[in-house]
């Protein structure tokens, strides 16, 4: 926990922890509707729907509604936030890498695969390979 908290601190100015979330989860699983983005962050979606509004003001966000349906809009994360988020993500990735370096191969492989154990039972919002892999294990 304090690794994620260390690493937020870097944007904190910018967006609070649940704004940080919900560009994660777009960042990583692309455009979604507010609906979806709710359930992902276990909130209802009127409370999703002010959080979208704030990021999108903020430049975070983008809010596209459906020609179809002014019911309907798809949310998409802007280079912004992906800056946001690779910015976060570096300086967590820094020091997880720099405790990991203290353990022997075998705990980080011990390690490696409690993670990715705890990641599948959590249906954790995975990125690409080379976007989270550390290289632990040789």
């Amino acid at each position: 926990m304090g690794i994620a908290v260390r690493s937020i601190a870097a944007v904190e100015d910018e967006v609070t922890l649940v704004q940080y979330r919900a560009l994660v989860l777009l960042a990583a699983r692309g455009e979604q509707n507010v609906s979806d983005l709710a359930d992902a962050l276990g909130i209802h979606a009127s409370t999703a729907t002010r959080l979208c509004d704030r990021l999108v003001a903020k430049g975070f966000m983008d809010r596209v509604v459906s020609a179809d349906s002014r019911r309907e809009t798809t949310l998409s994360a802007t280079p912004r936030a992906r800056s946001v988020v690779r910015t976060v993500s570096t300086r967590r990735r820094r020091e997880v890498t720099r405790i990991v370096a203290q353990m022997t191969r075998d705990e980080r492989r011990q390690l490696q695969a409690a993670f990715d154990a705890f990641a599948s039972a959590a249906d954790e919002a995975a990125f690409p390979e080379d976007e989270w892999k550390l290289g632990w294990i040789d």
